[in-house]
């Protein structure tokens, strides 16, 4: 007898059960299949379920038949064991994909896409291939979702108990639908001819036969298919050809005229933004992309950063017109993602002209400081009216990779270049060009110590000259200091001269001991710059004084005028007149 069903256990039957049961799988006496059928429809389920086991592990044709034809009935744990049993029921979907009985061929088509049948495609093709078969629609849709199930597993997705080989079934599948692609004239169903592209291959031979002859049967149904499907398979083989360094134009002018999302992102994954050899050479003979043009433009808003900057990649790679280029790249550069914005602005330095150079002037306060960097780098290369300038400003930016992008351009601007024509320069030159030294060589101080410590009396001399060009006293005050001791009493005297720039507590117990050099220029030296100092110390005081002053005069005034503007407070005393106050 059956025992109770708990916490979803299959339930238990009783040994007399169970071993006739077993014996009836087992028996090779066809006669035991009439006797387990009625058991299919006990309302005691272990008896229901038991004599299920028994038919499927039988193998019996009729068993199979019975079993699919109350497919519709069972419940979930019959689906398990049918589950369990995969194989067990291909005789019967194979007969019901061609039977007659509406309910038959219901419960066949949803157990083939159940079971992941694929062995039964070829079946499934002569049905929907058959114009008089009422359900060559089922079957057809059948077909294709069977195909895209296959296509999830080839994909990555695939049920860790199933035990076949994805690529071989694939194969298998794709000759059954080749065959009937090639017949597509006569039954014409498209969905034969997606379930073929979702599983082949570019380097398919019928597919490469098809797309080259522009007078095939299939090539328009094919050419729609590849245009409009977001299956993705369909998709992935479209942009395979972009690797094939042979790909059929027609598949490119296919590639080019879609703008539809789905296949825009998959389209920015595929190329990146640095396309590979043979996907730059085919991205090279489309002269137009409809993305990249007008209206359409606005399918690249949705995209990420990544998907922008691939955009722009397939544009700048492409055959299309320059001005259609350039207008893929001003639209980057004022609507798209920081990314995509710093290489629309990096592109920019491909073009010329009026335009190019407005919208550069434009990118200069873009809110993106990589975008601002981008622009500066290539302002002078325009030719552009004030371009120094502009760069010049750009040298004092609260951005870091901005002066540094100003540093770059201005590069000429360095210490060595300046030392080295330094003698050949007037005193404004110098000046005017020392402070672009100053901010533009970050090595300035360095290299200038280095001239302050050489052997060489005239390089010394001159360093000295240029450290007050450069105004870069107190970079270089150890320098100076140290050149207070030199042999050389012209050297020491420059270096006590210009430690009046720099008032530190160093320099001026550096300059005391100078008032004792042998040297009396060079005690004079130090005594006036010592003098100096004491004078911009004491104007400091001063103005510290003066600024206290009037922080403390406007204190008093406004208290004055609280004092004016509010009325007695009112108490219980006798208010104090100011006079007697005063007298107090």
């Amino acid at each position: 007898m059956p025992g109770s069903f708990i916490d979803g256990a299959l339930p238990t039957v009783s040994e007399a059960l169970q071993t006739t049961l077993d014996l009836l799988a087992s028996t090779k006496n066809e006669a035991a299949v009439p006797v387990l059928v009625p058991a299919l429809d006990s309302p005691i389920e272990a008896i229901r379920v038991g004599a299920l086991r028994a038919l499927l592990d039988r193998r019996s044709h009729i068993g199979q038949r019975e079993v699919l034809a109350r497919l519709h009935r069972f419940g979930r744990k019959e689906r398990n064991i049918i589950s369990e049993k995969q194989g067990r029921l291909s005789h019967a979907l194979r007969m019901a994909v061609l039977a007659t009985d509406a309910q038959m061929m219901t419960n066949g088509f949803q157990a083939t896409l159940w079971l992941r049948e694929y062995e039964l495609v070829p079946a499934l093709v002569n049905a929907l291939e058959d114009r008089s078969n009422p359900h060559r629609d089922e079957a057809a849709r059948t077909l294709l979702e069977l195909s895209k199930l296959l296509y999830t597993e080839l994909a990555g997705q695939r049920d860790p108990r199933s035990r076949r080989d994805p690529q071989m079934v694939r194969r298998f599948v794709v000759n059954s639908l080749e065959r009937s692609v090639g017949k597509y004239n006569q039954h014409e169903n498209r969905a034969v001819v997606e379930a073929f592209l979702i599983l082949a291959t570019r380097e398919n031979a019928t597919l490469k036969k098809i797309l080259n002859d522009p007078h095939h049967g299939t090539y328009l149904v094919v050419i729609d298919l590849l245009t409009h499907s977001e299956h993705g398979g369909v998709i992935r083989l479209l942009l395979s050809f972009l690797d094939d360094p042979f790909a059929p134009m027609s598949v490119l002018r296919v590639i080019a005229a879609r703008s539809d999302k789905v296949f825009v992102r998959h389209l920015m994954a595929k190329v990146g933004d640095s396309p590979a050899t043979n996907v730059a050479r085919n991205l090279k003979r489309l002269d137009t992309i409809c993305w990249a043009n007008g209206d359409q433009r606005g399918v690249l808003d949705d995209l990420d950063e990544h998907g922008q900057c691939a955009a722009l990649a397939i544009a700048l790679a492409s055959g299309m017109k320059r001005l259609e280029v350039f207008n893929t790249v001003t639209y980057m550069l004022s609507y798209g993602k920081p990314a995509a914005r710093r290489a629309a602005a990096r592109a920019l330095a491909q073009f010329q002209g009026a335009d190019a150079n407005r919208l550069a002037l434009e990118a200069l306060d873009d809110q993106d400081p990589g975008v601002q960097a981008e622009i500066v780098r290539q302002l002078r290369h325009r030719g552009m009216p004030g371009a120094l300038q502009y760069q010049i400003d750009r040298l004092d930016s609260p951005h870091e990779i901005v002066r540094q992008a100003a540093r770059e351009s201005l590069s000429e601007f360095s210490f060595v270049r300046f030392l080295a024509a330094f003698d050949t320069l007037d005193d404004g030159v110098r000046q005017r060009t020392g402070m672009l030294v100053r901010k533009v060589d970050p090595d300035a101080p360095a290299l200038l110590l280095d001239e302050l410590s050489s052997r060489s009396r005239g390089r010394r001399l001159r360093a000295l000259q240029v450290a007050e060009a450069l105004d870069m006293v107190r970079e270089v005050e150890h320098g100076l200091i140290a050149l207070l001791g030199d042999e050389d009493h012209v050297v020491r005297v420059e270096a006590a001269r210009l430690l009046a720039k720099s008032p530190t507590a160093a320099s001026i117990a550096a300059l005391r001991g100078a008032l004792l050099d042998k040297s009396a220029l060079v005690q004079q030296a130090a005594e006036r710059s010592l003098l100096e100092i004491g004078q911009q110390q004491g104007v400091k005081e001063q103005a510290a004084k003066a600024v206290k002053r009037a922080e403390t005069g406007a204190a008093q005034q406004s208290g004055d005028s609280v004092r004016e503007t509010t009325p007695p407070a009112v108490t219980d005393t006798t208010p104090i007149s100011p006079r007697e106050n005063t007298n107090q």
